[in-house]
């Protein structure tokens, strides 16, 4: 089930569900791992999650494709068996269960290390395993908001703004495959498995870039900027006679060259803007006169100017545009997997290229509930390792 990559041959055990767990196994799967997706009786949440395509949760499919699915009770003795034999052939096993929850299973880090001493155990949750927030549920947006990033998120003034993807799941599923991969790296030279810890929270506070740095060096509590960078100027969306462009002129050349294409030159010698932090502590005045500058041209032709200038500048697309882009088309950047209705489902690509390895632009489907499980234990018993 799983595409070429350098983790073939890794078995990878899925207890995660909906999507900061799955998102980690999916991105093991795309880098050629074998993820068996172990489900409750009544399948993950995610399922239950639209949009839907001939009833298939459009959702879940773009999350878990490439992997295979067995149901199983893992407080019934049988099922249990055949989990713990999975277990026994297991690289790592990952599961994004509120703390506790695998210690009641019978499945804690301490008896998974001494029955299984090779295996990696990769726990995501909402706040950890330890602090006083461990037993905390959580959802992106209560990590988002937490964390800081809605904080920093939208316009001055504004009401609190979500950042539009689920980056509290995204970044812990992440930092889950980032630790996973060490503590295999780890593993060939001690023996051991180790657990990975992730949290959501702390995957937000280490996204926050800067702005704890410029907390701690100045005392000021940051906020939103809308599409403002908070220490280089220009690096923001501005208007043109049609649409929005982004420009980002990091320096006092790039700066220059971009008042030059602009045709406003004085603006690169005007003392307001003279270096960046004066820029910087002047960038409404500065956004003011470039939308001016630019409002005589619509953004496409801005961007071929500005491009040719070497400034660096883009569109402001929407998901279409994303989807229709020949630099995404060219990084095989959307995919499509198959439907059990006999369609197909776009879907984002993996980011990871890597030689050697091809990464081809269709993929396994998402498996159906309990799919794999006549296949999964068939493998079993000739391995020997199960009776059913």
């Amino acid at each position: 089930m799983s595409v070429p990559g350098p983790l073939a041959g890794l078995l990878v055990v899925d207890l995660t569900r909906v999507l900061a767990g799955p998102f980690c196994t999916m991105v093991l799967a795309d880098l050629g791992a074998r993820v068996i997706k172990v489900e409750a009786p009544g399948g993950d949440d995610a399922r239950r999650i639209g949009p839907f395509v001939d009833g298939e949760s459009a959702y879940f499919a773009s999350l878990n494709r490439g992997k295979q699915s067995i149901a199983l009770d893992l407080k019934d003795g049988a099922d249990r068996s055949v989990f713990e034999k999975l277990l026994a052939r297991a690289d790592v096993l990952c599961e994004n269960f509120r703390p506790g929850v695998m210690e009641r299973l019978g499945y804690g880090w301490e008896a998974l290390a001494q029955r299984h001493p090779r295996l990696v155990l990769a726990s995501t949750s909402g706040f950890g395993q330890t602090g006083p927030y461990a037993g905390r549920p959580a959802y992106d947006i209560v990590v988002q908001a937490m964390g800081g990033v809605m904080s920093l998120t939208g316009h001055p003034g504004g009401p609190p703004t979500r950042v539009g993807s689920s980056l509290g799941d995204i970044t812990a599923g992440l930092f889950t495959a980032v630790g996973i991969q060490a503590a295999l790296l780890e593993r060939e030279r001690s023996g051991k498995g180790r657990r990975v810890d992730v949290s959501m929270l702390d995957a937000q506070v280490a996204t926050l870039e800067n702005a704890i740095a410029r907390y701690a060096a100045t005392g000021e509590v940051p906020g939103p900027m809308g599409s403002r960078h908070p220490s280089i100027a220009p690096f923001e969306a501005l208007a043109t006679a049609h649409g929005h462009i982004v420009i980002a002129a990091g320096n006092d050349a790039l700066f220059a060259v971009l008042c030059e294409t602009l045709e406003r030159a004085e603006l690169a010698r005007d003392p307001r803007f003279a270096s960046n932090e004066l820029r910087r502590s002047n960038a409404a005045e500065l956004s003011d006169l470039l939308e001016e500058a630019l409002a005589v041209r619509p953004a496409d032709a801005w961007i071929e100017r500005l491009l040719e200038a070497g400034v660096p500048s883009g569109p402001l697309n929407d998901v279409a545009a994303v989807v229709a882009d020949p630099q995404v088309a060219a990084r095989n950047m959307v995919v499509t997997a198959p439907l059990a209705g006999g369609g197909r489902l776009e879907m984002a690509g993996n980011p990871v290229k890597i030689s050697g390895f091809v990464d081809p632009p269709t993929r396994d489907a998402a498996p159906a509930l309990d799919a794999d499980r006549v296949a999964i234990v068939a493998e079993l018993e000739r391995d020997g390792e199960v009776s059913v």
